[in-house]
C-alpha cells in the first residue's frame, strides 16, 4: 500500500486538485483577524468575511473572490510558511512544517463533513461582517475568539 500524496509530496509538487483537496473547509482562514499592535500577535474573531457562507461553509465566490475581496490572500507553496495567521490545524501549514494531517481531516476519513463533526469548523458559529453596518462601531475585543485546535501550541 503506497503512502498518501501529502506524505510523498511537498506543497510545491502537488497538482492543483491535490492542493485544493488539502483544504478541510474549516473556515478559520475566512475570519477577520486582529493584530495586537504591541506584540504583533494575531487574534481570531468570530466575524467572517462577507463572502463566507456562515451556515453552510465555504466561499460564495471562490473562483472570483479577489474581485469581491481584493485583499483575500491566495495560499501558495511559497507563502504558506511565512503567513503566521494560518490556523494551526490547517493542512497547508501542517504539510509545510513536515507534519501529518489530523485524524479528522476529510482526506483521512473520506467524509467531507468530518471537520465539522470533529468541532473544528466555524460553520454556524460565526457572524458575517455584512451584519455590521459600520465596522468602526464593532467592539472588536468582544469578538476575539479562540477556536478549537488554535491554542498556544506554537
Amino acid at each position: 500500500m503506497s503512502l498518501p500524496f501529502w506524505k510523498m509530496k511537498s506543497l510545491g509538487e502537488m497538482s492543483k486538485s491535490e492542493w485544493e483537496s488539502l483544504c478541510d473547509h474549516c473556515g478559520k482562514c475566512c475570519l477577520i483577524k486582529l493584530e495586537d499592535e504591541d506584540t504583533g500577535l494575531n487574534l481570531d474573531t468570530d466575524v467572517a468575511c462577507k463572502l463566507y457562507d456562515c451556515n453552510k461553509g465555504g466561499c460564495r465566490h471562490y473562483a472570483n473572490r479577489h474581485t469581491h475581496v481584493p485583499d483575500c490572500v491566495v495560499l501558495t507553496p511559497d507563502n504558506v510558511p511565512k503567513l503566521k495567521w494560518i490556523p494551526q490545524t490547517c493542512a497547508y501549514r501542517l504539510i509545510a512544517e513536515g507534519r501529518d494531517l489530523f485524524d479528522w481531516h476529510p482526506l483521512k476519513t473520506g467524509d467531507p463533513e468530518s471537520t465539522r463533526k470533529a468541532g473544528m469548523s466555524v460553520i454556524g458559529r460565526v457572524t458575517s461582517e455584512t451584519q455590521f453596518s459600520d465596522p468602526d462601531s464593532v467592539d472588536w475585543e468582544a469578538r476575539i475568539t479562540e477556536w478549537p485546535g488554535e491554542g498556544d501550541e506554537d
